[in-house]
């Protein structure tokens, strides 16, 4: 017959990766703590705890309860020591990042402070709890990396931030050139000097915006067309898993109405970019330009946002877990 107090503890033990699968993390996260109170000295049930906070991006406890699992651990664990990683970088420890990358076999520069490299382009998916929209990136650093695309607006963040993102890829997407990892965003550490700014103008023709899009000038990041950049992918789409769609739009079809995100320090800026450009040739006129601060969406729990087609759910699970059925991205 089964000991009542063993049952318990094996129910809370189900209960807890039950609710860690559900994407409730504060549930997760008290129900290992209860059973940290009865086995203290379980690596895995420290690396679940550190696990759980990771995703509410609460960093100390995450570092905390991840290295403990690393103590007690017999071995190396790579997604322990991952986990610590991105933890100390985001606590700006930058001597213990350091050690634990050197530990999982990550090449990093030496010296001292923020690690500061070439990783290569990746993409990232901000505010995967939200809307999840994608971005081209350049990491700098093993989770660290600065935004290359302008962002939406309501996506709270700006061309040239640094983010954080997480160490295992969900998908993957063409750079134009191979295809690269996606990683899902976990915060802003560093937020760019750009603004951004929304301009809707008219554009008889490609040359025309070529020429817009070209122009380099003090104070201004960088120019992008939404209107051929930005789509609205759906869930599967924005995490690579393949299938078809009943329709495509008409990829040839000149459009004269364009949106553009526009990085720049100032509206000045902005606006001289576009006056000038709009006087160089017919055709060309401004229409409008808007500039609006959002914050980042709420962090929100009830969905397990942080699994890919390639986790151990399939691909299908993946996409209902995913709070929003549209996704903009860059193509």
């Amino acid at each position: 017959m089964t000991n009542p107090a063993e049952q318990a503890l094996a129910d809370l033990h189900t209960h807890a990766y039950a609710a860690m699968k559900r994407g409730e993390l504060s549930e997760a996260s008290d129900a290992f703590e209860r059973l940290l109170t009865q086995r203290p000295d379980r690596p895995y049930y420290h690396y679940m705890r550190g696990l759980a906070h990771k995703y509410l991006l609460d960093w100390p406890v995450s570092l905390r309860h991840n290295l403990r699992a690393i103590e007690l651990s017999g071995e190396l664990d790579e997604a322990e020591h991952w986990n610590a990683a991105i933890a100390a970088t985001a606590l700006g420890e930058w001597a213990q990042a350091r050690r634990l990358w050197t530990a999982c076999g990550i090449r990093v520069p030496e010296g001292e402070g923020p690690i500061d490299d070439d990783y290569g382009i990746a993409v990232v998916r901000l505010n995967p709890w939200h809307s999840g929209e994608t971005v081209f990136v350049r990491r700098i650093d093993p989770v660290r990396a600065r935004l290359l695309n302008v962002p939406l607006p309501e996506s709270g963040h700006r061309f040239g931030d640094v983010v954080l993102h997480d160490g295992a890829s969900t998908g993957r997407r063409f750079d134009g050139q191979r295809e690269v990892p996606v990683f899902n965003a976990l915060g802003r550490l560093v937020a760019s000097e750009f603004q951004t700014f929304v301009a809707f103008v008219s554009c008889p023709g490609p040359d025309d915006l070529n020429a817009l899009l070209a122009v380099n000038a003090p104070g201004l990041g960088y120019t992008e067309d939404w209107t051929g950049s930005v789509a609205h992918y759906c869930m599967r789409c924005s995490y690579g898993a393949p299938h078809r769609h009943d329709r495509e739009d008409d990829a040839d079809d000149w459009q004269v109405e364009r949106n553009l995100g526009i990085a720049a320090q100032s509206r000045h800026v902005a606006e001289a970019l576009l006056r000038n450009w709009a006087a160089q040739a017919p055709g060309r006129s401004v229409d409008a330009i808007e500039t609006r601060e959002c914050p980042p969406p709420e962090h929100q729990e009830g969905h397990a946002w942080w699994i890919g087609p390639d986790d151990d759910e399939n691909e299908d699970e993946a996409a209902e877990e995913a709070p929003d059925d549209n996704a903009a991205t860059r193509t």
